[in-house]
């Protein structure tokens, strides 16, 4: 892979991060599209992968993929509260 492409993904992946308290983390529903998935069950499985992988090296799933709850707006005069998996680097 060129490194201007690396450099260009490297941005538009540090472009979605959030910071609360000093930690930082993304949300997977906004990585999903960058990563180029469209379907948010395709995606949760690789989450699910992730978690998995997580456990196996003996890491907490919870501190590094916990579950929260995003606000989103399904028409203009009602919202919803869906799942949004956070997922935090450390």
């Amino acid at each position: 892979m060129k490194s201007e492409i690396i450099i260009q993904l490297h941005k538009n992946f540090e472009d979605y991060a959030h910071e609360i308290d000093g930690e930082e983390f993304w949300f997977a529903r906004d990585l999903m599209g960058l990563l180029g998935y469209t379907k948010w069950e395709n995606f949760a499985k690789v989450i699910d992968k992730a978690k998995q992988s997580c456990y196996t090296a003996g890491h907490s799933v919870a501190d590094h993929f916990p579950d929260v709850r995003k606000m989103v707006v399904i028409c203009l005069s009602r919202k919803k509260y869906g799942k949004a998996q956070e997922v935090e680097i450390k």
